[in-house]
């Protein structure tokens, strides 16, 4: 007889879900894992990786009927979807499957800096469209937000130092003065959350933000001069110039509503004005809209603060996320020199 909780994972081969499924890998006392993968992606090597490492593999069409769906989340008693950004509006259909399978806890795909619904982040307003249909439905859940990552946070330097790990390069920009405090988490620090969160009896039918840091621009960048030794050339742009850009990037998304670049460039300039300008992600404000901290409620928990990943990043130890993924081109925006 075990006590231990049936977790099913969507989405196990990306970045939060790898996160996510080592740190219930981890605490193999608490869970056993499970990965709902799509038909067309069984063969694939990341797929045959997890079942190599004992990870039990569910094949679904999470658009497919919703009958074949049900019987695929039978027994399931908590279901994690860290799918793709694009994919937002499948957890629809996931959900309503989940209730009728009996699942005990759905965790959908939040993982995002934390911002009002209505507006704001259009990203946001998908994710908030799901949150909507799983408490029509009464089926038990849980939010988990966690900020910006480290590893998409940190400027690049004249040496190049840290280039083997930027996203974006060059990464030398200062957003509304840079004054503005950010909720940060370190990507690995994510999974081991998720698995206190989802054990906690606190957290069921609550959001939750879960974090390492809370730093400004100007703040990290004195971090990575101060442990690199070396000066970083700023490139400032004012709040109206975050707002002029993301006007004319949502209305070139809108007009193109198939251009994957359009979109993630109106979804990154959404980022920039909620962070920088409306001043969103901070603890404060995650209070204010009823987040639990997990800081808080896991005070024995201590994750990676920004200067400790910083170190690593410039002992050559970090390794570049989305390693294969091609990122549109920079955005132009009006500049203050």
């Amino acid at each position: 007889m075990t006590n231990k909780q049936r977790v099913l994972l969507l989405g196990a081969t990306g970045e939060t879900g790898g996160s996510i499924l080592k740190g219930l890998l981890n605490d193999a006392q608490s869970f056993e894992v499970e990965a709902l993968v799509r038909p067309s992606s069984v063969a694939k090597p990341a797929v045959k990786a997890l079942a190599a490492r004992g990870v039990n593999i569910r094949v679904a069409d999470i658009e497919g009927p919703l009958e074949d769906l049900v019987k695929t989340l039978a027994g399931v008693d908590v279901l994690i979807s860290a799918i793709n950004a694009g994919g937002q509006l499948a957890q629809l259909q996931l959900a309503t499957a989940a209730k009728q399978a009996g699942v005990k806890r759905f965790v959908p795909c939040a993982f995002t800096t934390v911002a009002p619904p209505g507006g704001v982040m259009s990203l946001r307003d998908q994710k908030e469209e799901v949150y909507q249909h799983i408490r029509k439905l009464y089926l038990p859940y849980t939010i988990i937000d966690v900020g910006y990552w480290h590893q998409i946070s940190f400027p690049t330097l004249p040496s190049g130092r840290v280039d083997y790990a930027a996203v974006i390069k060059p990464k030398v920009e200062i957003h509304a003065g840079g004054d503005q405090p950010s909720i940060l988490i370190d990507l690995v620090d994510i999974g081991p959350f998720v698995a206190l969160i989802i054990k906690d009896p606190r957290t069921l039918n609550n959001s939750v933000i879960a974090y390492g840091d809370v730093l400004s621009e100007n703040e990290i960048f004195g971090i990575m001069e101060a442990l690199s030794g070396e000066k970083i050339a700023r490139e400032y742009i004012s709040a109206d110039a975050i707002i002029a850009t993301r006007a004319r990037c949502a209305a070139a998304a809108k007009a193109d509503p198939k251009s994957y670049p359009a979109w993630l460039q109106s979804v990154g300039q959404d980022y920039s004005y909620s962070k920088y300008v409306r001043g969103d992600n901070t603890p404060a404000y995650a209070k204010y809209l009823g987040y639990l901290d997990a800081k808080e409620l896991y005070p024995n928990f201590q994750p990676t603060r920004f200067t400790e990943f910083a170190r690593e990043l410039l002992d050559g130890k970090m390794e570049k996320i989305y390693p294969d993924m091609v990122f549109p081109a920079k955005v132009e925006a009006a500049s203050e020199k």
